[in-house]
């Protein structure tokens, strides 16, 4: 196996996930899922797992959603998809063509032509017909659908920022009703993104958006890889590598525990060993991940962290996360709700100890924090803390 930082993975290469994609379609059985995962720690691999190798009766669909900027591109791509599908048994998306047909779609030669763009368009129709009609043909070959959206937070935050929350919305509402009208019949989604759907969802209830529009769905955490698999990730880069070594199972310990379990990471570490022609050990490996953490090329894309916290927060509200992150990675020990709202009361950042419980679920829930028995926060990933630290010169 050869490392490929960033690349797409071989579904055969991919290593440690088969609990994860066990687990989700047994979940599918009952109900759609929210992907829980921080970027860089395999997601993609375990969907593409998924599109690969379906369970039996299963049919995965597959979108990049973040292309798509408009409630109705979104529609179009979803009949789009629909068409292919449907086309592979010779069938077509019947009440969906009507429907585009009334608004000014025609078929030419035998190709579709969609309506000229209107903001009148029915999107709502067009996406609910498009499934439905899918959904009718697949049924009867006793076949269940998953539709796998990736991006789904980044494509809301378009769609909200160019035709307003009121259609942000409405989609996650009609969303919402296809799975409840269809989830009998087995239909179901799965949602990831980069961008918490937190974020989007609650800057949708700013504007008295009262709904709940995925508490339907499982929250499924993807986590790192146990220490077990990420050696065996580790074994076979450095094998497949060629990288010589006289302590194999120190160095590919050393790889697992200073990359967290992330794939991502574990193939940078052997990656650069490779390039630099180091040999596998202990110390090498410590070398390499120390002079990545302060390439200021920033090869494991780690200043995502630090520029996403005004994108997510606010300028308003930046300071007052950079400085939490900043306390918990410089403190020996897991810091108390209490000792927070010391520090950043004294500083003059925040003299409000409910917004700064808000503001901690948050930072919680985009995957900086994590709280231990006592709820004292400390960093969820050791090497993320590493990082912050330098990166701020703490």
């Amino acid at each position: 196996m050869k490392a490929n930082p960033g690349g797409q993975i071989d579904p055969n290469e991919i290593v440690g996930r088969e609990e994860i994609i066990e687990q989700i379609w047994d979940t599918l059985e009952q109900q759609s899922i929210r992907m829980n995962a921080e970027r860089r720690i395999g997601k993609t691999t375990i969907i593409q797992k998924l599109c690969e190798e379906p369970r039996d009766g299963w049919i995965p669909i597959f979108q990049d959603l973040e292309q798509y900027h408009t409630a109705y591109e979104f529609a179009i791509a979803v009949f789009r998809e629909v068409e292919k599908y449907l086309s592979v048994g010779k069938k077509t998306a019947h009440r969906t063509k009507a429907l585009l047909k009334a608004c000014g779609g025609m078929e030419v030669k035998g190709v579709f032509k969609l309506p000229s763009f209107s903001t009148d368009l029915p999107w709502k129709d067009i996406l609910s017909s498009s499934i439905q009609d899918l959904i009718t043909e697949r049924s009867k070959q006793n076949e269940r659908l998953v539709f796998l959206w990736d991006e789904v937070p980044y494509m809301l935050e378009s769609i909200k920022n160019r035709e307003g929350e009121a259609v942000a919305m409405e989609l996650l509402d009609t969303l919402r009703s296809l799975r409840q009208t269809y989830g009998s019949i087995g239909f179901r989604m799965v949602f990831t993104g980069s961008i918490g759907l937190h974020h989007v969802i609650k800057s949708l209830k700013r504007k008295n958006y009262a709904n709940s529009p995925v508490n339907d769905m499982l929250v499924t955490p993807v986590l790192p890889l146990k220490p077990e698999p990420a050696k065996e990730l580790a074994i076979k880069l450095i094998e497949g590598e060629y990288i010589s070594t006289n302590e194999l199972e120190a160095t590919t310990h050393a790889v697992a525990k200073a990359s967290d379990g992330f794939p991502f990471y574990i193939h940078h570490i052997v990656k650069a060993m490779k390039l630099t022609g180091l040999e596998g050990t202990v110390k090498n490996v410590e070398q390499v991940v120390s002079q990545q953490l302060r390439d200021p090329d920033d090869p494991w894309e780690l200043n995502h962290y630090r520029g996403r916290i005004r994108t997510y927060y606010g300028s308003e509200l930046e300071p007052a996360v950079v400085e939490i992150l900043d306390a918990i990675a410089v403190a020996s020990n897991a810091l108390s709700v209490n000792d927070l709202f010391n520090d950043l009361k004294n500083s003059g950042t925040l003299d409000d100890r409910e917004l700064l419980i808000e503001l901690l679920r948050l930072i919680e829930q985009d995957h900086y924090l994590m709280r231990n028995n006592d709820g004292h926060y400390y960093f969820q990933f050791p090497l993320l803390q590493r990082w912050w630290k330098l990166s701020r010169g703490l």
